[in-house]
């Protein structure tokens, strides 16, 4: 697929770009400022020895020429950034990875007036985009990591159950084991637990707390 990262500048967004480049997809990487984008390129073709498909675009750009959208910003950024790319994004997907931190307060779970961030996405977009809540809850340490297996579950929420199965292979590409959480109302739990997981990584000194599922046969 031809994926647009919008914010992919940053750390998740490059995380997750490493990974479906490896998968063999298309990466267009999103910036308000193209130098950033290009820079960013350059950053991950150094981490790989033959050809990749990857590009940088402003984010308006990257969003109109993907097959589907990631956005992957601080929250502070969101609202504005998807006010901006609405007109581009009519008839795509979107997969929202922004969580509502509110800085200092990191660790304490502050959800938007509209229950979470992918909610607030939906309010903005309308019906023409379809909005799936996904990868709030694995770190970029994993992601960029090719040496150790990454013990960590990512919840899908929102959109059809056909969107969700989109979203879950591509989770699957990234390598690691999505699951079907159903409708977009409860992407406030995966959106919540991420301040809880910094809590705890702060509290025992590491990077890279996650989640797991237990209880279901994993395959």
């Amino acid at each position: 697929m031809k994926i647009a990262i919008i914010g992919g500048t940053g750390k998740e967004g490059k995380g997750l770009a490493y990974r479906w480049l490896k998968a063999g997809h298309e990466i267009i990487i999103g910036s308000r400022s193209l130098e950033k984008a290009t820079a960013a390129v350059e950053d991950l073709r150094k981490l790989f020895s033959g050809d990749i498909k990857i590009s940088g675009m402003i984010n308006s750009e990257a969003a109109a020429q993907a097959e589907l959208a990631v956005l992957t910003v601080p929250y502070q950024a969101h609202k504005a950034i998807l006010e901006e790319l609405k007109p581009v994004l009519k008839g795509k997907l979107l997969i929202d990875v922004t969580v509502p931190l509110v800085p200092p307060k990191v660790t304490r779970v502050q959800l938007p007036a509209a229950g979470s961030a992918a909610l607030e996405a939906r309010e903005i977009l309308g019906d023409e985009v379809e909005v799936v809540s996904a990868f709030q809850n694995i770190s970029y340490e994993h992601l960029l990591d090719d040496e150790t297996e990454a013990i960590c579950d990512v919840l899908v929420t929102g959109g059809s159950k056909e969107t969700r199965k989109t979203v879950l292979d591509l989770v699957k590409d990234v390598g690691l084991k999505g699951w079907d959480a159903g409708p977009l109302e409860n992407s406030v739990v995966a959106e919540g637990l991420t301040s809880i997981l910094i809590h705890l990584n702060k509290q025992f000194g590491t990077s890279a707390a996650g989640i797991q599922i237990t209880g279901i046969p994993r395959d």
